[in-house]
């Protein structure tokens, strides 16, 4: 069934199999305990999973690129769902985004896909960003957006000590102690640091990018790149670390707010 006095399905026909339609997601991370549906909190998934339901009887189980934790965001999250009508992919998303008001969900875009296409394993890459910003003064409007220390940080240093992390290695060092993968071998394929001009304070995003990543990852390089920043590690101790292939080696683990499921890279771009 369509919205409330708006007939946004394609009117034609319902199809005889199921089609299969890709959503771009971007949300606030924030009011959620993750991506992953759960029983008792709320969840991203869960959140997409109940508008939907408000077009299609359900249950639904809509698949993801990536599971993002408790307070992690996504500007290009990418997952699939199945249908049993055929739907105009813009009047989908159109539907998907009256019924997931007021929730910080949006889909920001929809294409209709193969049936084999899968929102995760015909992924090549997931892309990540980290904001990270140094000033005295606590954030206000950006507080639940961005991890906030109250000193400098040096970005050639940091970038040297994030050299050392890329290509294929072992990495114990930086994935939760209950990360769930069988192995710690990793490709990263890029860990770039960028310095954005703010007028008083600096600001840095981490772009990181690989196939997959354990749990926890990404914010225990950043973790430890902040110390390099402030001066407390050198840069070589990073490489130190990786090569201890040991938990208790890594930095301190940032917090979640501040990174965001940037992007999933496909062979072919379904919303070219």
């Amino acid at each position: 069934m369509g919205c409330v006095g708006i007939d946004f399905a394609h009117p034609s026909h319902y199809a005889n199999d199921m089609p299969r339609y890709a959503l771009k997601v971007e949300y606030d991370g924030a009011p959620f305990a993750g991506w992953q549906r759960q029983t008792d909190q709320p969840s991203v998934q869960g959140a997409i999973e109940d508008a939907l339901a408000r077009l299609q009887i359900g249950p639904h189980n809509i698949a993801a690129a990536g599971r993002t934790d408790a307070g992690v965001h996504a500007i290009g999250q990418v997952a699939h769902c199945d249908l049993t009508r055929d739907w105009d992919p813009f009047r989908l998303s159109e539907a998907l985004n009256y019924h997931l008001k007021p929730q910080p969900v949006a889909i920001t875009a929809c294409a209709l896909m193969a049936d084999d296409w899968h929102a995760r394993f015909s992924a090549l890459e997931r892309r990540y960003l980290f904001r990270l910003i140094a000033r005295r003064a606590p954030l206000t409007f950006e507080k639940r957006e961005a991890w906030r220390v109250p000193h400098p940080l040096d970005l050639a240093a940091m970038q040297a000590g994030a050299d050392q992390l890329i290509g294929h290695h072992d990495f114990t060092t930086f994935r939760s102690s209950v990360c769930q993968s069988s192995s710690p071998m990793r490709t990263l394929d890029e860990l770039r640091v960028v310095e954005i001009a703010r007028e008083g304070y600096q600001e840095f995003h981490f772009h990181v990018r690989a196939r997959s990543f354990l749990h926890n990852q990404v914010r225990s390089f950043v973790g430890t790149l902040e110390r390099v920043g402030v001066g407390s590690w050198a840069p070589d101790d990073v490489g130190v670390a990786l090569a201890a292939r040991d938990r208790a080696a890594c930095g301190p683990v940032c917090p979640p707010h501040g990174l965001y499921l940037a992007g999933v890279g496909y062979p072919d771009d379904p919303f070219a």
